[in-house]
C-alpha cells in the first residue's frame, strides 16, 4: 500500500516556517511521506499569513491553484488568515479544513480524521481564547534552524492585525526551549534563529526575562551561532546588547523595526519610541559592535504621511546607514484603528516612496558589503548550489560565494573575502 503524501506551503514569516516544520515532523512520524510543494500530494497544508491584503490574496490564489492541479487532494489551511477570516477561506472551492492558530497543534489529528473530500470544517476561535502555545522549531530543511520562543503580541499598533491573529504575548519556559535547542544540535544544525511575534517580550507567561533565555541558549553545546530574528527597539536593552557583544555565539546581526522616521507618524501608528530613541539604540549597538548588520523595517504611505514626513524618514535612514531595509507599502487591514484615520495616501504615491527607499537600500547594502572586501571572516556554508558555487553567511550576514565543495557544507570556515559582484555577494577563498 502506497504511503499517503503530504506537502506544505508556508506563507509569511520565520515563525510560520518553524511551525510548518513542526507540523511536518508530526505527519512524518505518523507514516506520511513529505513531498515537495509542487509535487502531487494527498494532503496539502497551507500555513497562511495575513499581514497585508496581498498576503490574503496570495493564499486564495494558492488554494485555487492546488485544487486545480489535484482536485482530489485534501486542502487544510491554518495560520493567521485562517484565524482572522475562517469563513472566507472555507467558502473557496477545494478547502476541506480551516484551523485557527489555537488549533494549529491539532492539525494532524483533524486532517487524519477526514475520510476524504467534503464540506469545509472550520475550527477557529475568538482572540481572547488564543492562549495555547504551539511549540515549534525547524529542522532538516537547511543549515539554520528557526526556534520559536514566543507567540502573540500585546502592543496593538494601529496598522497591525497580529494581536487579533495571534493573541496575547506568551511563551514556553526557558528550560524547555533550551532542551529544544539541544534537539536541534543533536540533529547537526549549527545555527539557530530565535524567532517569535514580539521576541523581546519573552517572559509574560513564566516571569522569566529574554536575557535569561539568551544565557541558557548560549550554554547549549553543539550550537555555534545564534541570531535574534527581530526585536523592538524599546526592548533592545543595554544588557542584551552587552551580552551579544561578549558572546562568541550570538552574531552581530539585529533586525529592528522602525516603521517611520517621523515622530508624528510614529504617534499615529501607536509605536513605543521616538526617532531619537531609535537612533540612540542603534548607537548603543554600534558602540559595542561597530560592524553589526542592522536591518530595519519601514512602512510607507501610512494614513496622514505627508511628503515632509517621508522626507524625515528618508533622511533619517540615509544618515543612520543600516545594512538593509525591509520596505512595506501600507496595507489597510479591516478592524485596525488605522482604517479610520484621515489622509489616505494614494497607492501610486506609496509605490513611488517605496521605490525611493529601495534605491537607498541597494546603495546602503552595497556599501556595507563592500567594506568587508580584503578582510577575513568566518562563514557558515549552506547547501545552495548555483553556477558551480556554494553560498554562506558571515556573522554579520554578508553573503559569500565559493567554489562548491560538499565537504564544506554545514561547516564554519575561515574565508578571505574578495571582490563584490552586482548582487553584493563577496567572493570567498577558504583558508582552512
Amino acid at each position: 500500500m502506497q504511503q499517503r503524501r503530504v506537502n506544505f506551503h508556508t506563507l509569511g514569516c520565520k515563525l510560520n516556517f518553524s511551525e510548518s516544520s513542526a507540523l511536518a515532523r508530526e505527519f512524518e512520524q505518523g507514516g506520511f511521506v513529505r513531498v515537495a510543494p509542487d509535487a502531487e500530494a494527498d494532503i496539502c497544508v497551507i500555513n497562511s499569513c495575513s499581514v497585508t491584503e496581498h498576503a490574503d490574496k496570495k493564499c486564495r490564489n494558492l488554494i485555487r491553484k492546488l485544487h486545480r492541479r489535484n482536485p482530489r487532494a485534501i486542502i487544510a489551511v491554518t495560520g493567521c488568515y485562517a484565524q482572522l477570516k475562517p469563513r472566507e477561506i472555507a467558502a473557496i472551492e477545494g478547502v476541506d479544513l480551516v484551523l485557527g492558530n489555537n488549533f494549529k497543534g491539532d492539525l494532524y489529528r483533524r486532517v487524519t480524521e477526514l475520510s476524504g473530500k467534503g464540506p469545509s470544517r472550520v475550527y477557529s476561535c475568538e482572540t481572547e481564547e488564543l492562549t495555547r502555545f504551539f511549540a515549534a522549531f525547524s529542522g532538516g530543511d537547511r543549515t539554520r534552524a528557526f526556534l520559536k520562543v514566543q507567540d502573540g503580541c500585546d502592543y496593538c499598533c494601529a496598522y497591525c492585525t497580529i494581536h487579533y491573529a495571534r493573541g496575547a504575548s506568551r511563551n514556553m519556559p526557558v528550560a524547555d526551549l533550551a532542551e529544544e535547542a539541544r534537539q536541534i544540535a543533536a540533529a547537526g544544525q549549527k545555527e539557530i534563529v530565535i524567532t517569535g511575534v514580539n521576541t523581546g517580550d519573552f517572559g509574560r507567561t513564566t516571569g522569566e526575562r529574554f536575557i535569561d533565555l539568551l544565557r541558557a541558549l548560549d550554554a547549549v553545546e553543539g550550537i555555534e551561532r545564534y541570531r535574534i530574528s527581530s526585536i523592538e527597539p524599546n526592548l533592545l536593552t543595554d544588557e542584551i546588547i552587552d551580552f551579544c557583544a561578549a558572546s562568541p555565539k550570538f552574531q552581530h546581526h539585529f533586525h529592528i523595526p522602525l516603521q517611520s522616521g517621523s515622530d508624528r507618524i510614529l504617534g499615529l501608528m501607536r509605536r513605543r519610541y521616538t526617532q531619537a530613541r531609535f537612533a540612540e539604540r542603534i548607537a548603543a549597538v554600534r558602540r559595542r559592535m561597530p560592524d553589526a548588520f542592522i536591518g530595519i523595517d519601514v512602512i510607507v504611505g501610512f494614513p496622514g504621511e505627508t511628503e515632509e514626513d517621508f522626507r524625515q524618514t528618508y533622511d533619517f535612514l540615509a544618515a543612520l546607514q543600516p545594512a538593509y531595509l525591509h520596505i512595506f507599502p501600507f496595507s489597510e487591514r479591516p478592524g485596525t484603528p488605522a482604517v479610520a484615520l484621515p489622509g489616505k495616501v494614494p497607492a501610486r504615491i506609496a509605490a513611488q516612496r517605496a521605490e525611493r527607499l529601495e534605491e537607498l537600500c541597494r546603495r546602503l547594502h552595497g556599501d556595507f558589503c563592500a567594506r568587508a572586501c580584503g578582510t577575513t571572516d568566518s562563514v557558515l556554508f549552506e547547501s545552495t548550489l548555483r553556477g558551480g558555487m556554494m553560498f554562506g553567511f558571515t556573522g554579520s550576514y554578508r553573503r559569500v560565494k565559493a567554489p562548491y565543495d560538499p565537504a564544506r557544507i554545514n561547516t564554519i570556515c575561515r574565508v578571505r573575502l574578495g571582490e563584490m559582484d552586482e548582487m553584493h555577494d563577496l567572493k570567498g577563498e577558504i583558508e582552512n
